[in-house]
């Protein structure tokens, strides 16, 4: 069966900080529960357990503070391999 999958990953036009949305989404059953996006800074629920889960998390500094470290460890790092790779590819 399909059960659970989370997705993340790194939208950009840039190679500007402050243009790169780090994103995460939590599915069950292909169905998107809540999601976290950098550009809103917070999670944000899809169904009534995505609402909490959401809400939990939001709550939670410590939690919320790992996420966004998680932009820079993921998507700033790493940007210029990216922004150059697709440059090179259009």
């Amino acid at each position: 069966g399909y059960l659970f999958h989370t997705d993340l990953g790194c939208v950009f036009n840039s190679s500007d900080p402050n243009d790169i949305e780090y994103f995460e989404i939590y599915n069950y059953n292909k169905l998107k529960l809540f999601r976290f996006s950098s550009t809103l800074d917070k999670y944000v629920g899809y169904t009534e357990f995505g609402i909490k889960q959401a809400t939990a998390f939001n709550n939670n500094k410590d939690y919320i503070a790992d996420v966004r470290a998680r932009k820079e460890y993921i998507c700033l790092n790493n940007i210029k391999i990216y922004y150059e790779s697709a440059l090179t590819k259009s």
